[in-house]
């Protein structure tokens, strides 16, 4: 599936029940939609996923020559998709970035979301220091894609064992969710592959909108989605925010959308959670919520989460019990 873009056009592509509930599906940065080929298959089959390519990934259009790659942006592009497809009411499962693009979008279109499951990430990137930190971020944006300009560098075809092979070192994946994720990162050229992604993309923190206190408060604040959020035991190395910032961003969550829910007579959330058999994630599952909110921490040697998620759309008690551990 395509959907067509003011630059070009965004690629997806969809399962379950064309007139279904919707759920949109969001990918983590330099990743694709074939991130989630393993899990919707196994979810309930009468709700209708759609997973999208973000620009400059997967099979979706580069942005236009000169345009910057950021966070705000991959914000509009899911209101540009929902209007695409119609949809003013729905769910959003992201993982990694998507969690955060989901999490800003759910803030800043609250009446849109309804159930906003973020997978090893948070809904929005904290900086304490984000004030005194925002001229340095945006100059190295620029500098940055003026570089990647300037450079003309053509993308480098590689062999597909050694493409596989570099892709597994820097992204710790195992060989099969590797390989998936290739099939649709990559083009065929002659005997080799090239990456399909934007070279614009390949200094990471230029992608991300970070938020002050004072901001991260009133966006949350406008949050109407019942939230499930799913947080790994043992962090990647390259962490972009620190401990005391991610203790403050659960602190908040959870006594904001206590509140919320106190405000607004939520329904109880039924704790569902799609977890993804195709990402890396770490030793050790607990779980800690309440009816509006949920916080769990999934393993890296685990089953799939699927049989989890399956109470999530369907209303069903969840097969735990509120700070247990799942194996």
């Amino acid at each position: 599936m395509k959907l067509a873009m003011p630059w070009g056009h965004l690629a997806a592509k969809r399962w379950g029940a064309a007139e279904g509930p919707p759920v949109l599906c969001l990918h983590g940065l330099l990743d694709n939609a074939n991130t989630f080929d393993k899990l919707i298959p196994q979810l309930p089959p009468d709700f209708h996923y759609v997973a999208i390519d973000f620009g400059g990934h997967g099979r979706s259009s580069h942005y236009s020559p000169g345009f910057l790659y950021c966070h705000y942006h991959f914000v509009i592009d899911v209101r540009r998709v929902v209007a695409a497809l119609k949809w003013t009411h729905f769910s959003i499962v992201g993982h990694s970035f998507g969690g955060t693009v989901g999490g800003m979008f759910a803030c800043i279109f609250p009446e849109m979301v309804d159930k906003l499951i973020l997978l090893d990430t948070l809904p929005l990137l904290l900086d304490f220091q984000e004030l005194d930190n925002l001229v340095t971020y945006k100059h190295q944006a620029i500098e940055h894609m003026l570089q990647i300009e300037a450079s003309q560098k053509l993308p480098s075809v590689v062999s597909p064992p050694k493409m596989l092979q570099r892709f597994l070192e820097h992204r710790g994946l195992d060989k099969e969710c590797g390989a998936l994720l290739l099939k649709r990162g990559t083009t065929k050229v002659g005997s080799g592959l090239v990456l399909n992604r934007d070279p614009r993309l390949s200094m990471v923190k230029s992608c991300f909108n970070f938020v002050s206190k004072e901001q991260f408060v009133q966006f949350i604040g406008r949050l109407q989605a019942s939230v499930l959020l799913i947080k790994a035991v043992q962090e990647d190395k390259g962490e972009l925010i620190t401990e005391e910032e991610k203790r403050f961003i659960m602190d908040m969550l959870r006594s904001k959308l206590q509140e919320v829910r106190r405000d607004r007579a939520f329904p109880s959330l039924c704790p569902g959670v799609p977890g993804l058999a195709a990402l890396p994630h770490h030793p050790g599952l607990y779980t800690w919520g309440h009816e509006h909110c949920r916080i769990l921490t999934c393993c890296r040697a685990r089953p799939t989460l699927a049989p989890l998620v399956r109470c999530w759309p369907q209303g069903r008690s969840p097969p735990w019990e509120p700070g247990s551990t799942w194996h």
